[in-house]
């Protein structure tokens, strides 16, 4: 299975890509997680991503590209994977085909989790205050990732819509009903 996971920030992406990746025996490929490794090693790349997450603002596609292009290409990844966190922009989405077809490879499944928008801005602000660490998390960052991701990747979303490959699964509920629903879905 080759998948990606999308939904807006709050969405509970993280949580159900981990679970997803427990059941089905695939790598959970973060672009999210592997940005913010990057910014804690202080490394060249981190340095770049830095500014963009304490924005609440997107990566710029040539660095994200690079870092998953060099991911998929790993051993693990060989009986699929979930990417989590990409593609945000109809731009990534439209790089991700062209590097997947290079790769010969197709996505198997493009899960969306649906939650609506107070509940998204609700749940990222319950997580800030309860000290996630994460510098996005916090006011008016995290509205605004939500600006970001009703402007940039809900188009991108779009593009996925047409094909046999595209799953909407509602989001609310706990974490094993919407579980549950992904694995149907899966099937």
């Amino acid at each position: 299975m080759r998948i990606v996971l999308l939904g807006a920030p709050g969405a509970g992406k993280g949580t159900q890509a981990l679970l997803i990746c427990q059941a089905k025996k695939i790598p959970h490929i973060s672009t999210g997680d592997m940005m913010r490794q990057a910014v804690a090693r202080a490394s060249a790349l981190g340095s770049r991503v830095k500014g963009y997450l304490d924005r609440g603002e997107l990566v710029p596609d040539d660095v994200v590209i690079e870092v998953i292009k060099d991911r998929l290409s790993a051993d693990d990844c060989r009986n699929g994977f979930l990417l989590d966190g990409f593609p945000r922009t109809v731009e990534q989405s439209k790089r991700l085909d062209t590097l997947l077809s290079g790769m010969k490879l197709e996505l198997t499944h493009a899960v969306n989790l649906m939650v609506p928008r107070e509940v998204l801005l609700q749940r990222i602000m319950s997580r800030g205050a309860s000290g996630s660490g994460r510098t996005d998390d916090k006011g008016d960052v995290a509205l605004h990732r939500l600006t970001v991701f009703l402007e940039q990747t809900a188009p991108a979303i779009e593009l996925y819509k047409g094909r046999k490959i595209y799953f909407e699964i509602e989001g609310l509920g706990s974490v094993d009903e919407v579980h549950q629903r992904v694995l149907t879905a899966l099937e």
